[in-house]
């Protein structure tokens, strides 16, 4: 058995005028989520948008084209976000400025979140992130974002051949829900944390971050200057903390 993976085109319907922002090759399934965590990450849609004003409906029977009709309200730099989504894969810019690019959308101040968390909890996170991984469990070929509390409870977890895609699953998961800020959750990784996913999850207002695997260079610094408790390489019994390490008890 083979994780699926296929194209998905979003694009944006707003003022009467249609365009194309993204594709991204994905797992199907969940890709309102997947466009609306997109939008949301890069700053598009504001965590205070009501939820119903926007609507979302696939264009093609195959369900690889999903179209979001946004009201006139929201605001859109296209060419920020046609430059950020030809970027994707790199920042495509020095690090001290794509942090600042991050300050001028994010929300959030760099100060919130005063809990703790175990040390046994951390490192009991990658397993049961594992538990709920179905689609890993049939292909082995798909990455995970799982959303825990404090107690390291799992709340919400996606899969996606795509470490990016399963998180803006999540996030547009928690921004319909009205969810966001994520000030007192868990986000694990079930990869490496990269300077993108610091990003999502800075935008999200995530405090606290677990990855199975390593975070670059550029993510332990966005991580240190978003006030983020960055954990790497955690394993059932030990773990590095990269910053924030005053919120592990």
């Amino acid at each position: 058995m083979v994780a699926t993976e296929a194209p998905l085109q979003i694009s944006i319907l707003q003022h009467g005028r249609q365009r194309q922002v993204s594709i991204t090759m994905r797992t199907p399934g969940n890709d309102v989520e997947l466009a609306l965590g997109f939008l949301f990450t890069e700053g598009i849609l504001s965590p205070d948008l009501d939820p119903e004003t926007v609507s979302a409906r696939h264009l093609d029977e195959q369900m690889n084209h999903l179209l979001l009709e946004l009201p006139s309200s929201v605001a859109i730099d296209w060419q920020r976000l046609s430059r950020q989504t030809y970027t994707s894969s790199s920042c495509g810019v020095c690090g001290k400025t794509s942090i600042e690019q991050v300050f001028t959308t994010i929300p959030w101040g760099d100060s919130l979140g005063g809990f703790k968390v175990a040390r046994s909890t951390v490192t009991a996170l990658p397993e049961r992130l594992r538990k709920g991984q179905k689609i890993f469990t049939d292909t082995g070929g798909v990455h995970a974002c799982g959303i825990f509390d404090l107690n390291g409870e799992l709340l919400e977890i996606y899969e996606d051949v795509g470490r990016h895609n399963a998180f803006d699953k999540i996030a547009g998961k928690l921004w319909m829900s009205k969810i966001i800020p994520c000030f007192n959750l868990i986000v694990v990784l079930s990869g490496r944390a990269s300077f993108e996913l610091i990003q999502k999850a800075g935008m999200s207002g995530f405090r606290f971050i677990v990855a199975v695997g390593a975070p670059s260079s550029l993510a332990v610094e966005l991580a240190d200057e978003l006030g983020i408790t960055l954990c790497g390489f955690v394993r059932k019994q030990t773990f590095n903390c990269y910053s924030g390490y005053h919120r592990i008890s």
